[in-house]
């Protein structure tokens, strides 16, 4: 047996909106195996949720940050620091696009929209993880990010938000390749759909969450608990020789032809 245990490790966790989020419910895994967590939230709005949740973490660090905000990114890693000193794991759970750059036609795109999704929910990962790694150096540390099937394939209404997934598989790569030397891992994990906030928004998500149950091998879709115990894995010494890896959590789904 190999218990998971990451007590002395620190951690901050971007993307926790509610009690549905991924982000959260990977944040409760790293918790109860001993992780001490930074928990970020985009806004005000959004605080008062967090807020009612971290009870059932121990002693959590709240942040508010806007990751389009550079100056907020920074004061969020500055107190990490100060109140952790290091930090051993990096969660990045965001993904954003308008409401009507989703469905439609994917070629009627604007140029505004196209750029709010990729820099939300691509580009954003580079500005954590530059500020990341300092802390993370020199012991190393583990870099989860979350993408989706349609980086790879097409699923009508997702649009825009295949284009920024692809985008955010490259970047795991890249950086896999350039952190390596420094002993940090970045992997992400390409979850089934699950209900979440911002599904809310995705044009057919039940259609896709029936495809999933009809297909996928285990003739079910898949649970956020499912993905979080992924989460903690990768986050893990477990996973201490896995890097630059897609691990796709979608009860198969994505093996099939038809």
């Amino acid at each position: 047996m190999y218990p998971i245990d990451l007590s002395g490790k620190t951690g901050i966790i971007f993307g926790v909106a509610n009690q549905r989020s991924i982000a959260w419910h990977i944040a409760q895994a790293l918790d109860k195996a001993g992780a001490r967590l930074a928990i970020v939230y985009q806004n005000e709005r959004l605080g008062e949720m967090v807020a009612k949740l971290a009870p059932l973490l121990r002693d959590p660090l709240l942040l508010q940050c806007d990751v389009t905000q550079e100056e907020q990114v920074e004061a969020a890693f500055r107190t990490v620091k100060e109140k952790f000193g290091k930090l051993s794991v990096l969660v990045h759970s965001i993904a954003f696009a308008r409401r009507e750059d989703l469905g439609g036609e994917f070629l009627q795109t604007p140029l505004e929209g196209f750029r709010l999704a990729l820099e939300v929910s691509a580009y954003s990962l580079l500005p954590l993880v530059r500020h990341a790694v300092p802390l993370m150096e020199p012991e190393g540390g583990s870099i989860v990010t979350m993408t989706f099937q349609a980086a790879e394939r097409a699923f009508p209404g997702y649009n825009i938000m295949g284009t920024a997934k692809a985008a955010l598989g490259h970047e795991v790569r890249q950086l896999a390749a350039e952190l390596g030397p420094k002993s940090i891992r970045v992997n992400a994990i390409s979850a089934g759909p699950l209900d979440t906030l911002a599904a809310r928004g995705i044009p057919h998500f039940l259609d896709m969450k029936h495809a999933y149950t009809e297909r996928a091998p285990l003739r079910r879709n898949i649970t956020h608990e499912e993905v979080a115990k992924a989460a903690l894995f990768l986050c893990s010494d477990l996973a201490s020789g896995v890097t630059g890896a897609v691990l796709p959590v979608d009860a198969g789904y994505g093996i099939m032809g038809i």
